[in-house]
């Protein structure tokens, strides 16, 4: 019964006054970024641009976006929740409310943000609520926190129009992708930066429909 109790609270979102309490600190992380050695937090050079995504496990949507050109650094860490300043283990419990997201520092003159929103769509199945194959929980639903109203309105446009691919092409889910103004991001620990390029056969998750996105002129660069 304990058990069934906390996979129920994993699944749905707590409520601010059930939350975890969190912290007033940040906790420790990376200064730069494990292979290119910029740094994680900036300053960034001017003209870049940032945009923020949640696609399930971040150890492999973070990867699919270090390795995409024109993007100049990425991050894991923790949005869109309630607690302040939390760890992994606390996110793990359900009761944060974060989502394990991705912050994408790019340059758009390179991958514009229609690109990286075709990569964002194409990289996992956004019709499975709060889960992502078979990692389940409120830390791996489909989300993208946007920037600027520019942000807000292509990635609205795209979620209809990936919406509508997947009904022509036969795939009956509804996109449960959750689109914001981009809350507070706090940086996840030290270990989980750049996971993959640490330890290379580490689980990646993810996976997508299978089925292209229509959002972009021309296809993403490969990695």
């Amino acid at each position: 019964m304990y058990i069934l109790d906390m996979f129920s609270r994993k699944m749905k979102l707590p409520a601010p006054g059930d939350a975890l309490p969190g912290r007033s600190e940040p906790i420790v992380t990376a200064a730069e970024h494990f292979i290119t050695h910029r740094p994680l937090k900036g300053p960034f050079p001017a003209g870049l641009e940032t945009a923020m995504f949640g696609m399930g496990c971040f150890w492999g949507v973070e990867r699919r976006f270090w390795q995409t050109e024109g993007v100049w650094v990425t991050a894991v860490g923790y949005a869109a929740g309630v607690t302040p300043n939390p760890t992994y283990q606390e996110v793990c419990t359900g009761q944060t409310g974060h989502n394990e997201v991705v912050l994408v520092v790019h340059d758009p003159d390179v991958v514009s943000y229609e690109h990286l929103l075709k990569a964002f769509w194409e990289g996992h199945n956004p019709t499975q609520g709060m889960r992502q194959g078979n990692d389940m929980g409120t830390q791996y639903r489909s989300g993208i926190y946007t920037l600027s109203g520019a942000q807000a309105e292509a990635a609205s446009a795209s979620k209809l129009r990936y919406q509508e691919a997947l009904a022509k092409a036969g795939h009956k889910g509804t996109i449960s992708t959750e689109i914001l103004p981009a809350p507070e991001f706090f940086y996840a620990e030290d270990y989980h930066q750049q996971y993959l390029a640490k330890n290379p056969r580490g689980y990646c998750g993810g996976g997508g429909t299978g089925i292209s996105c229509p959002v972009g002129i021309t296809a993403l660069p490969a990695g």
